[in-house]
């Protein structure tokens, strides 16, 4: 264990060397030619180029969406130019971060997990906000504020700002009314607790269906589980303490949580057996292979625009309490840029999460708008008019938590997501699959006290 312990503190402390030594010289990393101002990255056109990599982690025609985003910011700032990297998922765009920053050539401005804000503070992947916020005075205070509290809340590190919310979603229940018709279900009465949620799926399963899908893949069972956790936990913990450093794994609150899950395949055979994959499951909603998902609302636009049945959504429904999570992904900002670059990279974050524009990205993706004042815009009040399924993602922000985060998240996920799969596949019970993610999640986490 030391020596694993060892290991990874000089791969810390390498990254980290590589970024000051990217930051030298004011800042100057290789991000192209200087010229005779002394301006680095300007092209032969003249303009300030900026390097963009984002992830896609839902359907739908999003990285279109971002290209635009980037072109119609550049249309209104002639001297700098966003240049948009597709780079996979958030677990590959991770990734390449690192191995650009390893390089010597960080992108200038990134969308990753919220969840990565521990690890982008801790590696000094990303740079705190505060100082850009502070030069904007009242009005970078009164930006900042208009966010909704429950996606800010994972922004912060230690008190400073690292992260503006983006691509934010959490999980709702998506349901097919028609199903719910056939099965003698109230189309307009989705189950609100758990007993309620196995009672609709059993009627709902037959030959040709499954009655509920949830994701239990790798990567994506964290998600889930954390909204077990908060809805069944004694008084409404999360998967993790708030300063990152310790895990909660193994309460009886989440082994009882675990058991539901796998009595859903296992017992009431209402879901799909064995390792439910998180990607599947809107094709099969779509396809009619099952009744009812747990999914996040950036699908919401995927599934209204390819349903050729009504569908409805729903809360996640309740345990012990009423609660879900959010997720998604944050603007972040390269360390050891120049302060020329940072300034335009916050400039074209402030451009992406402008109130309009949220809104409209709202409407195109399904995710779901970040500010209070897009709720105020005309295109949210007639969209949710038009379709009061995309409010109910909006109303419950006001009871939902963050994603399973801490120090070393990515490792931490592979932990609890591995454990999880080997109580699927039977090769550990619930409480012995969740003890041992336990000692294994903490071990990981001694080193970053």
């Amino acid at each position: 264990m030391w020596k694993i312990k060892k290991i990874k503190k000089m791969i810390a402390l390498l990254l980290a060397g590589v970024l000051l030594l990217t930051g030298c010289g004011g800042g100057a990393a290789k991000y192209g030619p200087v010229n005779k101002n002394g301006q680095q990255g300007v092209s032969k056109d003249g303009k300030l180029h900026l390097t963009f990599y984002f992830p896609v982690q839902v359907g739908g025609e999003t990285a279109k969406l971002i290209e635009n985003i980037c072109n119609d910011f550049s249309k209104e700032h002639e001297d700098i130019v966003v240049d948009p990297i597709y780079t996979g998922n958030y677990d590959d765009t991770v990734t390449k971060i690192q191995t650009a920053i390893q390089g010597g050539t960080p992108p200038d401005v990134f969308v990753s997990l919220a969840t990565q804000r521990f690890t982008m503070a801790s590696t000094g992947m990303a740079m705190p906000l505060d100082e850009l916020i502070e030069e904007d005075g009242e009005e970078g205070q009164a930006y900042i504020n208009d966010f909704l509290d429950g996606f800010m809340e994972d922004s912060y590190v230690d008190g400073k700002i690292y992260s503006i919310p983006f691509q934010r979603s959490t999980m709702i229940v998506f349901y097919n009314k028609e199903m719910f018709q056939e099965a003698g279900l109230d189309p307009e009465q989705p189950p609100q607790t758990w007993d309620e949620m196995i009672d609709y799926a059993v009627k709902l399963t037959n030959k040709d269906h499954y009655g509920v899908g949830i994701a239990l893949n790798s990567g994506s069972a964290q998600w889930g589980f954390t909204a077990l956790a908060l809805q069944n936990s004694e008084n409404g913990e999360n998967l993790a303490t708030e300063d990152g450093f310790h895990v909660l794994f193994d309460t009886p609150g989440n082994v009882e949580a675990l058991q539901m899950i796998l009595d859903l395949q296992q017992k009431y055979k209402c879901m799909q057996p064995g390792i439910v994959q998180w990607t599947d499951l809107p094709t099969q909603f779509l396809a009619g292979q099952v009744g009812m998902i747990w999914h996040t609302t950036g699908n919401l636009a995927n599934i209204k625009e390819n349903a050729d049945f009504e569908f409805g959504t729903a809360f996640l429904p309740a345990g012990k309490r009423q609660a879900a999570v959010t997720g998604g992904g944050n603007f972040y900002i390269s360390n050891g840029l120049s302060k020329e670059r940072q300034k335009a990279a916050w400039e074209f974050i402030k451009f992406a999460t402008d109130t309009k524009r949220a809104a409209q990205w709202s409407l195109d993706t399904g995710y779901v708008p970040t500010r209070q004042s897009c709720y105020d815009t005309d295109m949210i009040k007639e969209y949710y008019k038009d379709f009061p399924q995309a409010k109910v993602a909006y109303e419950q922000i006001a009871i939902s938590g963050c994603e399973l985060t801490t120090y070393g998240v990515s490792e931490i996920w592979r932990v609890l997501n591995d454990h999880i799969q080997a109580a699927v596949t039977k090769d550990m019970t619930p409480e012995e699959a969740l003890k041992e993610a336990q000692i294994q999640a903490e071990e990981i986490l001694e080193e970053y006290e």
